[in-house]
């Protein structure tokens, strides 16, 4: 019988299609990089999804977020990707976790709940307190390295974070893992050198007619804001999303290939 995942069934077996339809992600940060990671896990078939993420749809997202459309600018994201999901597959049991995960808060979810976790968080302190929980209790995960400032979407690669060059973000995660005796993190990063965004004050964050004044400017903690595009970030969620369902296939011993 058809159904949406007949094509993918077509490529990886039904064991492989039963694998990801019992497998449950954590998708932290669903911007730019991780709206298109939570894409490629619904249109895989994969049966349960967590979404972290406090932010709203703001008209700035538009240029390169999934959920980001004049006609969502002002919803959370949660809201607008939980739609989305089981409109792709109504099985799928979406939870929304409206929240910004930091060292505070990180006791309040169980990561061991998850049989994969993806960070597409873009704070250093959150992602470094992700990475230590899923080192401690063994958890899979893939980090996504800097996806701002840059052109090349086939600059993207798959590595271990002690292999890359070029990404600032890295070189930061990478010095605080040592320290932490955490000897390697799979990554997904750019060997593209970052380009300086050009200076414009009204690029920013701060209160608009689209954006509640209550989230204004909450969330971006950084001295300039990234630059960005519609493929870069898009291609590195790509990337990051086929190789969840890679990793779930191969660990569950179900990969045809």
């Amino acid at each position: 019988m058809q159904n949406q995942f007949s094509r993918t069934q077509l490529l990886f077996g039904k064991p492989a299609i039963d694998t990801l339809k019992g497998s449950r992600v954590a998708i932290f940060g669903i911007g730019g990089v991780g709206g298109y990671v939570v894409e490629v896990l619904a249109r895989s078939g994969v049966g349960e999804l967590d979404l972290f993420d406090n932010d709203r749809v703001c008209l700035t997202n538009i240029n390169r977020q999934l959920y980001a459309l004049l006609s969502t600018v002002g919803q959370y994201k949660v809201d607008v990707a939980a739609e989305r999901v089981n409109d792709i597959n109504e099985s799928c049991i979406v939870h929304k976790h409206q929240m910004f995960y930091l060292p505070q808060n990180a006791d309040s979810i169980d990561l061991s709940e998850f049989d994969y976790v993806v960070d597409c968080i873009d704070t250093v302190t959150a992602k470094l307190e992700l990475i230590k929980r899923c080192h401690a209790l063994n958890i899979p995960l893939i980090s996504c390295m800097g996806a701002g400032n840059k052109i090349d979407p086939t600059a993207f690669r798959i590595c271990d974070i002690n292999k890359t060059e070029m990404d600032p973000l890295a070189k930061v995660i990478r010095k605080k893992l040592r320290k932490l005796n955490i000897p390697k993190l799979k990554v997904v990063c750019s060997d593209e050198k970052p380009i300086k965004p050009i200076e414009n004050d009204s690029v920013s964050c701060g209160p608009h007619p689209f954006c509640p004044d209550k989230d204004a400017g909450k969330y971006t903690g950084r001295k300039e804001i990234p630059a960005s595009n519609a493929f870069v970030p898009a291609a590195a969620g790509l990337i990051l999303g086929g190789e969840v369902v890679k990793d779930l296939i191969q660990k569950s011993h179900t990969m045809r290939i």
